[in-house]
């Protein structure tokens, strides 16, 4: 709209212009080479324009033939440029498709075409990785670290280089250099994480936790589990020293309070130094968001329950804390059986007892039957149901759903660090696991070894 009102305008300044040049009077006579040409102020003033418009026309000529070689020599350096970038995509194409020999002949003419080997050096690393040429794929990620523009890039290929040899050392050094070129790269935080835990270096991995929430890479809720369970391990390291294995145990406790192996663990350091009612504390706070069968031994000792009913009642002052949990009807049923209070442990039982009981409440109803009713019919339908049933809660990854008997910091099978949770695990998925405390053993499970690094990072 604006162009359409000053076009507008130039047009009726001219109309203006032409009209009052025309409205002037008056003659004008030139001599030029022994003539005399007589004309109007008008016409002088039109030819005037005219030879300025003739003169413009001249110049631009002119210019514009000066110039072509030039303007020719830019036309053909676009024209390569815009085929190189067609040769790189379609090169990036092909290593996205696995095509190793149409992505080397496309790095190949993208590298003629654009002749700025910062444009291809990535292209052609891939490549030979996709041809499994190791040796020019290093050749590559090392001259991309001469340039500022590829140094990054350089660096995260020859950590991935390194992740897939297996060199632990040299992966976290170059894991080190990635974070301090890129410390608010996601990508970045998240694998140097992922080496120091698997290097078993808790320390390290606690500041780049720190450091990942400071920068907004990790949410608080994931990195306050990651933390308990970084300041437990800490804690284990210190075994030898009982004043810092009890400062990382509190560390443990006080992030997370729900998880079990950490308070338990804080629990069992307040005991060796004669802190019972702290660590009676503790268990019900642990106990009162995350129930697990292993903080009930530990509690009946702090609340020092010697005899069957002084266990008992230890044991419903704890149920008492998260009352309608099945994990507190199960501690205080068990006690119960042990006790002979059968009709405490009954009641008990029936509160979680459903169509589809658990494995443990099948045995603990045929313990019950047997020993309160001396039932031995009814005792031997409530095993062979336990044999059906589901079964006990266990330690199951929320990754890949690989059940442990005991709390590990990474899973055996898909090796995530800090992924394991209390729960059901699939029927099929955990064969002969059995709850803690309750009637049957867990299985001797040897305890999986921590893994070996992934060959993949990203």
């Amino acid at each position: 709209m604006w162009r359409a009102i000053w076009l507008f305008i130039v047009f009726a300044g001219l109309v203006f212009v032409v009209s009052w040049i025309s409205d002037q009077s008056g003659d004008v006579t030139l001599y030029w080479l022994d003539r005399r040409i007589d004309m109007s102020i008008s016409v002088l003033l039109g030819t005037m324009v005219v030879i300025a418009v003739l003169a413009a026309l001249l110049y631009r000529i002119l210019l514009a033939v000066r110039r072509a070689p030039r303007s020719f020599k830019k036309y053909l350096a676009e024209s390569r440029r815009k085929k190189g970038y067609v040769a790189l995509t379609r090169g990036m194409v092909a290593v996205a498709a696995g095509d190793a020999e149409e992505a080397r002949r496309q790095v190949k003419r993208a590298d003629g075409l654009l002749g700025d080997p910062a444009l291809t050096l990535l292209l052609s690393a891939q490549t030979a990785q996709l041809s499994g040429d190791t040796q020019a794929a290093q050749k590559f990620f090392t001259a991309m670290l001469e340039r500022p523009e590829t140094e990054f890039l350089g660096i995260r290929g020859q950590l991935t280089q390194a992740m897939k040899s297996g060199d632990k050392g040299e992966a976290l050094r170059l894991a080190h250099h990635a974070n301090t070129l890129k410390p608010k790269s996601e990508w970045v935080a998240s694998n140097l994480f992922d080496l120091q835990v698997r290097e078993r270096r808790w320390g390290d991995a606690l500041n780049t936790l720190s450091a990942s929430v400071k920068n907004r890479l990790v949410k608080e809720g994931e990195a306050r589990a990651h933390r308990a369970a970084l300041e437990h391990l800490l804690g284990l390291d210190a075994a030898g020293n009982a004043q810092q294995a009890l400062r990382h145990a509190k560390k443990s406790h006080d992030q997370d309070p729900g998880f079990s192996p950490g308070s338990g663990r804080y629990a069992a350091l307040l005991l060796d130094a004669g802190q019972h009612r702290k660590a009676a504390s503790v268990l019900e706070k642990s106990w009162s968001q995350t129930p697990h069968p292993d903080l009930l031994e530990p509690y009946l000792t702090a609340r020092e329950a010697i005899d069957a009913n002084a266990r008992l009642l230890a044991g419903q002052r704890l149920a008492k804390v998260n009352p309608h949990h099945s994990d507190s009807h199960l501690a205080v049923a068990l006690l119960a059986l042990k006790a002979q209070i059968w009709g405490e442990a009954r009641k008990n039982l029936e509160a979680i007892l459903t169509d589809t009981p658990s494995a443990g409440v099948c045995r603990m109803m045929a313990d019950l039957a047997d020993k309160a009713e001396n039932d031995t019919e009814k005792s031997r339908e409530w095993l062979v149901r336990a044999t059906k049933a589901d079964p006990d809660p266990a330690w199951v990854c929320a990754t890949c759903g690989h059940v442990h008997a005991e709390w590990l910091e990474i899973c055996g099978k898909c090796e995530n660090f800090c992924s394991l949770r209390w729960e059901t695990p699939p029927h099929a998925s955990a064969p002969g696991l059995a709850h803690h405390g309750q009637s049957g053993e867990l299985p001797n499970e040897p305890m999986a070894a921590l893994p070996k690094p992934s060959n993949e990072i990203g």
